[in-house]
């Protein structure tokens, strides 16, 4: 009983100085704030939002921004625009770079931490070679490497090679596309309606007396979009990019910037990653590989299909910090001109003359940007937890 008291005891001070640190960061956050909108007071420059409703007359050309004169959707920019919605073109951007460049340097990582403990010697070397030259080299001069020294150095428009139906120069980077049929003119609503649906059906089934449910729900959704396309058509079509003398038309093009800044970010978390799947897959015990082998496993079935589901649960928690950092490293892409949202900031901040207003807007972003990350990996993490107690 007194052990029990003792621990109760114990909770409530823990509990009480967690309320204590929030409070006390809360003050320190308004005490602060309370000092810079006086200071500003007193030299008659008063915090004043107005500024984003006014006419921005930038001329951006990548990425979209949400126009809401006509219904909510996504254009390109023109200098029409209002400064918010050219924020809102920053935000786009540093979206795009930010997920694109956590999937890659994911599958780039997992790939070269494999390679890290292959008992291929060259393999084993190459890789290693690849996380200390890249580990120990600054982002930025990496970043300056990809876009001078590659991107910029690729061959004009009209002498690039199109390879597979995709093309490089250093005009840009363009991609075959997957577009929508015209005869589908809702398709990418229909297909976020379906995800949505799938993502309920499977929450709601995770018990085991649902879980009979289950497949026949999926399936009803599934017969559903066979009899769509049986009426209207293959829903996707692939859209080639068509080369010119100076330009390119069709299908996904990437700037030379864009490019440069997602291979720089890519490539320089990947090495990161790749000692985090290293150290991941080392602690697991060398017991587990003896009984994986005891089976008649072979290696390469041993690391898919015993190591790496375990090595997940330790590798999750520090990955989250390698898709922050990737998520605000991408505000290094001002260096080289390409319109993310802080680049964007500095370009109205220029105009306006308003810092404070706009650096605040900037930090809210990422911060809401990290704690997005920050939420879906810990949905995760949790659900492996719990997978791993059954």
């Amino acid at each position: 009983m007194r052990a029990k008291g003792n621990q109760e005891r114990y909770s409530v001070g823990d509990h009480l100085l967690q309320i204590a640190v929030v409070v006390g960061a809360i003050a320190l956050v308004l005490g602060l704030g309370g000092s810079i909108y006086y200071g500003l007071a007193a030299h008659n420059i008063p915090i004043n939002f107005s500024f984003l409703s006014q006419k921005s007359g930038l001329h951006l050309t990548e990425g979209l921004t949400l126009d809401w004169s006509d219904g909510l959707s996504l254009q390109s920019f023109t200098s029409n625009h209002t400064n918010l919605q050219a924020l809102t073109l920053g935000i786009y951007n540093t979206l795009k770079v930010a997920f694109i460049g956590i999937v890659f340097s994911t599958l780039l990582g997992v790939l070269i931490g494999a390679g890290r403990v292959s008992q291929n010697w060259t393999l084993n070397r190459v890789s290693l070679a690849f996380v200390e030259l890249i580990r120990n080299t600054p982002l930025l001069i990496q970043l300056f490497f990809w876009y001078f020294a590659v991107v910029l150095q690729l061959p004009a428009l009209r002498d690039a090679s199109v390879f597979y139906g995709a093309i490089a120069s250093r005009q840009g980077i363009y991609m075959p596309g997957i577009l929508a049929a015209p005869t589908w003119p809702y398709f990418w609503w229909a297909a976020l309606f379906s995800v949505v649906v799938v993502v309920l059906v499977l929450a709601y089934t995770r018990d085991m007396g649902r879980r009979a449910w289950r497949w026949p729900a999926i399936g009803v959704l599934l017969l559903l979009w066979l009899l769509a396309m049986a009426m209207l058509g293959l829903p996707l079509r692939v859209d080639l990019p068509v080369a010119s003398r100076f330009r390119a038309s069709g299908g996904w093009a990437f700037s030379p910037e864009f490019s440069a800044i997602l291979l720089a970010l890519v490539v320089y978390t990947a090495a990161f990653i790749a000692e985090i799947v290293r150290g991941s897959i080392e602690a697991i015990t060398q017991r587990q590989w003896m009984a994986a082998f005891a089976l008649g496993l072979k290696r390469r079935q041993a690391m898919a299909y015993i190591i790496l589901p375990q090595a997940l649960r330790i590798l999750v928690p520090p990955l989250v910090n390698q898709y922050l950092n990737l998520a605000k490293n991408t505000s290094l892409a001002i260096a080289i001109g390409f319109p993310d949202l802080f680049n964007i900031y500095g370009t109205i901040a220029n105009q306006t003359g308003r810092s404070m207003e706009g650096i605040l807007i900037v930090m809210v972003a990422y911060l809401l940007l990290n704690w997005l990350i920050s939420l879906l990996m810990n949905i995760y993490n949790r659900r492996l937890l719990a997978r791993g107690k059954r």
